[in-house]
């Protein structure tokens, strides 16, 4: 059923992750990011093209889901070099989620499609 389907879609600037230090503003990014992912962007030279990224698709998932969500209870991760989105809190096993992220030179972008559960 086309109704339990959603979309969502981000385009991040990776230069404003930039901006902000991970080693100066430590904070900041513990308010977005949960300490896996974190540690996944950080192992990166280029970490903030993947922080941008992970932005990117948490804010798609909100788009997709259409519900009020903690950016910290939108947990992705990868399989396979694959991105994945799982849910926490309340939300958790109500949707599967088809993910797409991709950055290039200045910006991150995401495509989420979720499906509603029953």
């Amino acid at each position: 059923m086309i109704e339990k389907i959603g979309i969502g879609i981000d385009i991040t600037d990776i230069e404003q992750f930039k901006k902000i230090s991970y080693l100066k503003k430590p904070n900041f990014y513990k308010k977005i990011f949960l300490p896996s992912e974190i540690k996944y962007c950080l192992k990166y030279k280029n970490s903030y093209e993947h922080f941008a990224g992970k932005f990117a698709i948490k804010e798609a998932v909100k788009k997709a889901i259409n519900k009020h969500v903690s950016m910290l209870d939108i947990e992705t991760s990868h399989s396979n070099s694959k991105p994945i989105v799982n849910l926490k809190g309340k939300l958790k096993n109500k949707y599967k989620f088809l993910v797409s992220i991709s950055h290039e030179k200045k910006i991150a972008i995401s495509i989420i499609i979720s499906e509603e559960l029953e």
